[in-house]
């Protein structure tokens, strides 16, 4: 009996070393400072830079499909291995606003860096590392401006089995940060115009990658429930045929060519039909130069 509990000790301090371990190194991949360089731009105050910032808070860069219509945050999965949570980002209470400093704003857009150097999980920083001076500017002055919202929310927790697998790199996507030269030279955006290289802009900062795929080739959404509808190919071997309105009617009103329905539940209808017609026609102009190539998967 002495020896089977002697032996039921060791494999039980062997698991406590290896949960500790677990913790310990997933806790330090989670907190590891991430070193940035960049210059803050100045924030506006003007009514158009914060119309402007709104613009680009719903309709461009769609902060709101995370943190909720009114900013105040939501928890977007709580299901083993991880809770993730879009955090508060406005004054009211549990709100982060108070505690930031406009660098620590653009830091968290730019670089996908928090409090304490922190990398942020899913923080699309690939995308908006390119937001010009004046739209991280105008995008910081509408999120002071942003009525407070009182919603007290957990934070993002991973559980032992998500550290394991943080540790195995199974959930680098989620961390940008990690994924950005953060002292690369940052050239200024083309002028908003009705051109490919201002649509290109456009599609870097709005985020279309993240479900038509940096190629935009379409295919399963990552990270989208299995049962969501593959996003589109929107390559010129995808849509090339169709015309300006027909572009227009499918990010407007949700309707393919053909009359048939796109899922808007994965594609943000409400959102793009609030773009402009500048933005909405130089998008168009920079899908017509992307490679044609045929879907993800087939």
């Amino acid at each position: 009996m002495k020896l089977v509990l002697k032996i039921l000790g060791g494999i039980v301090v062997v698991l406590v070393m290896a949960v500790s371990t677990i913790y310990v190194f997933a806790t330090q991949r989670l907190s590891r400072p991430i070193e940035y360089t960049d210059s803050s731009p100045p924030i506006p105050k003007d009514s158009a830079s914060l119309e402007r910032g709104r613009h680009l808070a719903t309709s461009i860069s769609k902060c709101v499909e995370c943190h909720g219509a009114d900013l105040g945050g939501q928890v977007l999965a709580d299901v083993p291995p991880f809770r993730l949570v879009a955090t508060n980002i406005t004054s009211g209470r549990g709100g982060v606003l108070p505690d930031r400093s406009d660098d620590d704003l653009l830091r968290a857009v730019r670089h996908g860096i928090g409090v304490g150097g922190r990398p942020l999980v899913l923080m699309p920083a690939r995308n908006y590392w390119p937001m010009g001076d004046n739209d991280a500017g105008a995008l910081v002055a509408y999120l002071r401006s942003v009525p407070p919202v009182d919603r007290e929310l957990p934070a993002t927790e991973f559980t032992l089995l998500g550290r394991f697998l943080l540790l195995r790199g199974e959930f680098d996507a989620m961390f940008e940060a990690h994924q950005i030269d953060h002292v690369a030279r940052r050239e200024p955006p083309p002028p908003a115009d009705t051109t490919a290289a201002y649509g290109a802009y456009l599609v870097s900062i709005g985020g279309c990658n993240g479900c038509h795929g940096v190629d935009f080739t379409g295919g399963p959404i990552p990270g989208g429930p299995p049962e969501s509808t593959p996003a589109a190919n929107i390559t010129p071997q995808g849509i090339g045929a169709w015309t300006q309105d027909d572009f227009f009617k499918a990010l407007r009103e949700g309707v393919r060519p053909d009359g048939t329905p796109i899922d808007s539940t994965m594609m943000p209808i409400p959102l793009t039909r609030q773009m402009t017609d500048l933005e909405t026609k130089a998008i168009y102009e920079y899908l017509k130069t992307v490679p044609a190539k045929p879907t993800a998967g087939m």
